[in-house]
């Protein structure tokens, strides 16, 4: 319980101190050639990118309404999808550990990343693991309950990922080292995904990381092409397809950007751009928080604005950040460094969502740091939680009490997503609507 009570008490001192300073200011925690980079004058462009690119003009009409009468407007959720990996799901070790990790869907996520590696979804030829009661793996859960939760949830869900070509994380130990003879095999996978899933599944690594082809093993021949053709031939339209590749510490990456035109100019449907963020190395994590250039904000502007070329929303699809140490200062740090890029990531237009990779630190994949979780390994919230939270739920989210003009009309400007809009009509009755606020105009 002590334990518990610190844990809280360092989280609500890091929302009142230091992520609730003006930007630019120095504390403690960043040095001044941190603060240099994230100085007031990016911090000022962040907000009005933010207040440019992520809000909407609404305009409601309410007829009968009660002369006087207040009106609430209330966002329920967002346009913009915040995620995190789900490989955790079930695998807490106590019924209240897994209760409080499955409500980060939902209280804070409203996206899902699910494990579909196909190694470890079928280790036994034709013995995929998809239902509930199939054999344990660690961070690779049986994919139907995960889906059934996240559907009862409302969570939008990414399946990563259908062909993995590398040997450690991608191919079953039972696939053939033939080229020829693995092309049916990867069609057939491809197929019996689609048929399971159909459109209950939103969004789908198609391929991930193929780039790297000289370290993806034995393949076939033009595999990336061909897999994304049989998804579109066995998916329904509605599905959306990612790439998912790069790193933001690599630079733009012009190579990537070509290979995804590429593959659009030959008729491959391609939805979204994938890119990811770890910062895998804690030693890394102290020397961006003592002036380190690595993920500077001109560094992040440069991936995004070569990204922007392909011509298709991006989604910083994996994010990892871990924490210096395990001290209440190195949390700080993790949270103030993950503030910021989560702001910086949100203002860009072209961004469309944003995935934190591992929510619970001893989480990680083997070689991965073990603390950069959200919460720690008794599920206590971590102040990068709080951060996220601060931004996700109450910065980013318009709630609003206003009074109509004569005309009966309400207009407001908010963040885009679904709102509910309550109101009293003459005879004094409490009435209510929803609707999605996507553009300039939407309303009723």
């Amino acid at each position: 319980m002590k334990r518990l009570i610190f844990l809280l008490l360092v989280g609500a001192w890091s929302l009142c101190g230091v992520l609730a300073q003006e930007p630019g200011v120095s504390n403690s925690v960043m040095s001044e050639a941190y603060l240099k980079f994230w100085n007031p004058e990016v911090q000022t462009k962040i907000d009005q990118d933010i207040d440019r690119n992520r809000k909407a003009e609404a305009v409601c009409h309410l007829n009968g309404i009660k002369k006087g009468s207040e009106v609430k407007i209330e966002q329920i959720s967002h346009q913009f999808l915040f995620g995190g990996n789900i490989f955790l799901f079930g695998d807490l070790g106590s019924p209240e550990k897994n209760k409080k990790y499955e409500d980060t869907y939902g209280n804070l996520f409203n996206a899902a990343t699910v494990a579909f590696y196909w190694k470890t979804l079928e280790q036994q030829q034709g013995k995929p693991r998809y239902a509930a009661g199939s054999s344990y793996e660690y961070r690779r859960p049986a994919t139907d309950p995960v889906v059934a939760f996240c559907e009862s949830k409302g969570i939008n869900m990414n399946g990563h990922a259908i062909i993995y070509g590398m040997r450690t994380w991608g191919h079953p130990e039972w696939m053939p080292n033939d080229r020829k003879a693995m092309e049916p095999l990867f069609e057939a996978h491809v197929k019996e995904l689609a048929e399971r899933y159909k459109d209950r599944i939103q969004r789908w690594d198609v391929v991930n990381e193929s780039i790297d082809q000289a370290n993806r093993g034995l393949m076939p021949d033009d595999y990336t092409f061909k897999t994304y053709s049989w998804a579109m031939k066995y998916f329904p339209a509605t599905v959306h397809f990612n790439s998912n590749d790069c790193d933001i510490h690599w630079g733009p990456s012009r190579r990537y950007v070509e290979i995804v035109r590429d593959l659009i100019d030959r008729g491959i449907r391609i939805n979204n751009v994938g890119v990811q963020m770890h910062i895998f190395n804690p030693t890394e994590t102290q020397r961006i928080a003592d002036g380190a250039d690595n993920l500077s904000p001109e560094k992040n502007y440069a991936v995004l604005d070569c990204l922007k070329e392909a011509g298709r929303p991006i989604h910083i699809s994996e994010v990892t950040v871990t924490a210096p140490d395990e001290t209440p200062q190195g949390w700080k740090i993790q949270a103030e460094i993950a503030h910021n890029l989560y702001r910086l990531w949100f203002s860009y237009p072209s961004v469309m969502g944003i995935t934190w990779w591992n929510v619970v630190d001893g989480g990680a994949a083997k070689g991965e740091p073990s603390f950069s979780g959200l919460y720690d390994k008794e599920l206590n919230p971590k102040p990068v939680y709080y951060a996220l939270d601060k931004l996700i739920n109450h910065e980013w989210k318009t709630t609003l009490t206003l009074k109509p003009g004569s005309i009966e009309d309400i207009r407001f400007r908010g963040f885009k997503g679904k709102y509910r809009i309550s109101w009293k009509d003459k005879s004094g009755k409490l009435q209510q609507a929803e609707f999605l606020l996507n553009q300039d105009g939407d309303g009723f």
